[in-house]
């Protein structure tokens, strides 16, 4: 199985299609540009929605540390941002 196994048809072919593949910038730079666009607005739905959750959140815990009330600020912040985030979601997904 040494020598002659290296030499297989198999093992050329594969080779002759990695030849045949042609990489081209200007393709994959559509391709990326047509799925950004398609997914334009889900993605600016989840951006949204981490967003909210992360910055009422912050906004909640920093009202903890503030007032000394933990952890209802951050709950409640949260919960803020949950609401807000899911809301942008709803609203950009009924739009279609």
């Amino acid at each position: 199985m040494g020598a002659g196994h290296a030499e297989s048809p198999r093992c050329g072919n594969r080779e002759m299609a990695k030849k045949n593949r042609s990489f081209s910038f200007s393709r994959s730079a559509k391709s990326l540009q047509e799925n950004a666009t398609n997914a334009g607005s889900a993605a600016g739905a989840s951006y949204t929605l981490v967003g909210a959750i992360l910055v009422l959140g912050g906004i909640g815990y920093a009202v903890d540390r503030w007032q000394g009330t933990s952890p209802w600020g951050l709950i409640i912040g949260l919960t803020l941002g949950v609401v807000v985030g899911f809301y942008d979601l709803v609203k950009s997904t009924w739009r279609r």
